[in-house]
């Protein structure tokens, strides 16, 4: 992907959070974006170990001034983590942070000393990922089945499993969707913007609940709309977030997240590290997506399943391309990434089935798959002119299309609840309470494989989903 693309899409997460001025991340790579001018630390000691490091860092070497060091937030929190304003965030470019990069470095002797982290940058997390989906949603007619289709077990309130969905809410007439009968939760804030057009990421989380019910019927669905700004929160708002959903609705068996972000470590999200702490002590499972990246670098919270005292409570998800044989073109990977599930190409709810919502694309088609494969992925078909181009490439007027309710969308965003839904229609299946030993059992009793980056990994695969060829469409679309 051209640096041009991250820009267009950083802005546009930029305009979600007007109030929050943000850069890339490191170097420019847009491997992740953060916030600039201020940094985490833990409360307490910590927390004053950092700012009076940092200061007096500051202080010492030449170009760097101390004038802007200090606590923005409460001591102390729910979610254990303080912000320090480190610098102006006015100042300078999206294409990084000096003073948040000379933060970090101030603290690596206190941090050698103690063993662990002391400080983190302000992560942006995101069911973007780096700013930068696999594809966008495609209409598909009402006459065609979701895929997975409609598994055929019964609803019972009395032994429905509850999964709590962490996305971009709900469409105003979800309910309209037979499937979302038992789903309730937060609307989507704004669905269209000021011309009547659907915004990029709404419906998100209805197309993921969809795919939820579809799989286990016999659900009680909630969706919440904790990542409402164009799919993404700051790190250090996503902790609290998660309190107030489980505070709210409870613990539930299974919660569903297709949000993340990399952040260049092995040690997790400091600014979730207090709910990840408590989630161990829960019996929920917390069952997350890899990641869009096509990287093997850890992405947070799922690869939390790979360190040790998490490996029960967090079941971290890949995509399988669209025949279910190999990995998805966009999909994270690597040993932390402990299931792959069809997540290309799949089918469920976008809007309700009531009055057709126009959308533009964002993204221009690719003339080859961005991450060197050689199968028909979804960087390429179907193919679509954007209101984003190719740097070189001559305006276009970007394609509009119409949804009236089914779309076909690609990610390991929908790779997640398919896993989500799995794992509670096993517990359905085997008269199972606790989600963590149905995760265990589920995965003990799977035969199928497929083959990622050539490794064999273990590839969950609903007895209702489809597989979809890979060849290149006839009309090249």
């Amino acid at each position: 992907m051209a640096p041009q693309r991250f820009r267009e899409q950083f802005d546009q997460i930029q305009r979600s959070m007007p109030d929050v001025p943000l850069a890339m991340g490191p170097d420019d790579s847009a491997e992740f974006f953060y916030e600039k001018g201020v940094v985490l630390a833990r409360d307490g000691e910590e927390a004053r170990l950092v700012e009076d490091t940092v200061r007096e860092h500051f202080t010492t070497f030449a170009g760097l001034t101390p004038d802007h060091v200090r606590r923005t937030s409460p001591e102390t929190n729910r979610t254990g983590i303080t912000r320090i304003q480190v610098g102006d965030p006015g100042q300078g470019d999206p294409s990084g942070d000096p003073t948040v990069a000379n933060a970090l470095r101030s603290l690596r002797t206190a941090e050698g000393r103690a063993g662990r982290r002391l400080i983190s940058r302000n992560h942006v997390v995101s069911i973007a990922v780096n700013a930068c989906p696999g594809d966008e949603p495609v209409p598909v007619p009402l006459s065609e089945p979701p895929n997975p289709a409609a598994a055929e077990t019964a609803y019972d309130a009395g032994t429905a499993v509850g999964v709590l969905v962490i996305d971009t809410g709900l469409m105003r007439d979800y309910r309209s969707y037979p499937l979302l009968a038992h789903t309730e939760g937060d609307a989507q804030v704004q669905e269209c913007d000021d011309d009547g057009i659907l915004q990029q990421y709404v419906g998100h989380g209805t197309f993921i609940a969809g795919l939820l019910a579809a799989v286990a019927p016999n659900t009680d669905l909630v969706v919440r709309n904790t990542l409402n700004d164009a799919g993404a929160v700051l790190e250090s708002e996503f902790g609290e977030k998660l309190f107030e959903a489980v505070d709210r609705h409870g613990w539930p068996d299974v919660i569903s997240l297709s949000a993340g972000t990399s952040n260049g470590r092995t040690d997790g999200l400091l600014g979730v590290q207090a709910f990840m702490e408590e989630l161990r002590e829960q019996r929920t499972l917390l069952v997350a997506a890899a990641g869009n990246n096509a990287s093997a670098t850890p992405f947070w919270p799922a690869a939390y399943a790979d360190l040790p005292g998490w490996e029960d409570a967090v079941l971290s998800v890949g995509a399988l391309r669209a025949d279910g044989e190999f990995g998805a073109c966009f999909s994270n990977h690597g040993g932390w990434v402990k299931v792959f599930a069809p997540g290309e190409r799949l089918t469920s709810a976008l809007t309700g089935f009531g009055t057709p919502v126009p959308y533009v694309y964002q993204h221009s088609t690719y003339d080859a798959c961005r991450y060197g494969f050689g199968y028909a992925c979804t960087c390429q078909y179907p193919r679509h002119t954007g209101v984003l181009s190719e740097p070189g490439e001559a305006p276009a007027k970007p394609d509009q299309v119409m949804f009236e309710g089914h779309a076909q969308w690609s990610g390991t965003s929908f790779a997640t609840p398919v896993v989500a839904g799995l794992v509670a229609s096993h517990m359905t299946a085997k008269g199972e309470t606790d989600p963590r030993a149905a995760r265990a059992r589920l995965l003990a009793a799977n035969t199928e494989y497929a083959e990622v980056r050539g490794a064999h990994v273990p590839a969950l695969l609903p007895p209702t989903w489809r597989p979809v060829s890979v060849d290149p469409p006839a009309d090249g679309a």
